[in-house]
């Protein structure tokens, strides 16, 4: 039996018809353990798919392949929101593993993508060794936290009394915390503007989900009659024979300013009957970790977030700033997507950047994979070169480039798709 995917699955791969969601989607739900979503769940999945931007890999009547790309902009360092295609949905049939299934579809899906005029694909990966081969490197990061509020105290700043944390319903207030994460947006990189539709999947609250805590809760701040910030979590109850454990598990936590943050962190810290606040995917550089008296008990952990590929190198690193003057010529290998290979002169600045083919000397070699990683600034160039995968042509282009890349904010994807 062939290897190559892309010869042996082009005919059977194809866009996919709205009458096929179903056998696609469940195709998609077998490959990851195939337990059933609740149909609220399903429902909101279904509507949010586009199908025109969707391929399905068929071996006769059997879908054996799925994959999506989401319409996202997404924020890069010096605010712009840059179009780029969220890949989701990437799944190959068991029964037809190591034949070429999934490279069929990601040569398919990049060309898609290019035609779109996206410079840029994304990824959150389930298994991050697979997607390297295709050009993607990881650019984001976040932090998990188990923090033993009974021994850990949070010392806010000044102001924070003047904020007021309310109780409210999640869907009562959901337009109003849509509205705090629509103006954070521009000032993060990393950040996904969202569409309509998106923002029902903060509100998906499945029993099933939520081994053994409470329904969906959410609080949120108040500045001078103006909701600043808000906090969805679940309080999961325990007893042990020397009183109350209990948990408060957050889901998602977003401020307008610093006194806002704390004021929903101090609130989280003070929930009665419990003595663990677990956080998981907060931004790596978030305030509370240097307002917390012992760092250690807070157990920080960190876990890759989301992956980045340019599509367009030219387009894409002409649509961010850079934090220093750099002027820099990149030798690019990219042998899944050929037409970004070769050499480019990047010339950036705060204020705009050109990056155009030369053939001028190079002074840095590097692949796409490393673009992809460096690109939203929260990856260096110079650790990268420490790894062996950037390498140093022109002394001192390093120390440029890394620098020019970076971002006083580091990058984070709040959520899946």
């Amino acid at each position: 039996m062939a290897t190559d995917g892309t010869a042996q699955y082009a005919t059977g791969t194809r866009v996919l018809r709205p009458s096929d969601w179903d056998k696609w989607y469940d195709t998609l739900i077998r490959a990851f353990s195939g337990v059933p979503e609740p149909a609220e769940e399903r429902e909101l999945w279904n509507s949010l798919t586009e199908t025109d931007r969707c391929i399905g890999v068929w071996d006769g009547g059997d879908c054996v392949g799925t994959a999506g790309a989401f319409r996202f902009r997404v924020t890069v360092p010096g605010g712009a929101s840059v179009a780029a295609a969220g890949v989701s949905m990437v799944s190959v049939a068991a029964t037809h593993r190591r034949r070429g299934v999934l490279t069929s579809m990601m040569r398919r899906q990049l060309d898609d993508v290019r035609s779109w005029a996206e410079p840029l694909a994304v990824l959150t990966a389930s298994e991050p060794a697979i997607y390297g081969r295709f050009g993607y490197g990881a650019a984001t990061f976040q932090l998990n936290a188990e923090i033993d509020t009974d021994r850990v105290a949070l010392a806010v700043p000044a102001g924070t009394d003047g904020v007021r944390v309310r109780y409210a319903a999640p869907a009562d207030v959901l337009d109003a915390c849509e509205a705090v994460y629509a103006r954070l947006v521009p000032r993060r990189p990393g950040l996904l503007a969202r569409r309509p539709g998106w923002e029902r999947l903060r509100l998906l609250d499945p029993e099933s989900a939520r081994d053994g805590a409470s329904p969906l809760q959410c609080a949120v701040a108040e500045r001078d009659g103006e909701v600043t910030g808000y906090a969805r979590f679940r309080v999961k109850p325990d007893w042990t024979d020397a009183g109350p454990s209990g948990a408060v598990v957050l889901d998602d936590l977003a401020g307008l300013d610093p006194v806002t943050e704390a004021a929903l962190w101090r609130f989280l810290f003070d929930i009665d009957l419990t003595s663990t606040l677990r956080a998981r995917g907060r931004p790596v550089d978030e305030g509370w970790q240097y307002q917390v008296s012992d760092i250690r008990r807070c157990r920080p952990r960190l876990r890759d977030g989301m992956y980045v590929r340019l599509v367009e190198v030219g387009a894409a690193l002409e649509a961010r700033t850079y934090q220093a003057p750099l002027d820099v010529v990149l030798e690019v290998e990219d042998a899944f997507c050929p037409w970004n290979a070769g050499r480019w002169r990047l010339t950036g600045d705060s204020k705009g950047a050109s990056c155009e083919r030369t053939r001028d000397a190079a002074d840095l070699a590097l692949s796409v994979r490393e673009l992809g990683a460096a690109y939203l600034g929260g990856v260096s160039l110079h650790g990268l070169a420490a790894a062996g995968r950037v390498r140093e042509l022109r002394q001192g282009a390093l120390a440029e480039a890394s620098l020019g890349f970076g971002s006083a904010v580091a990058p984070w994807l709040p959520h899946g798709f």
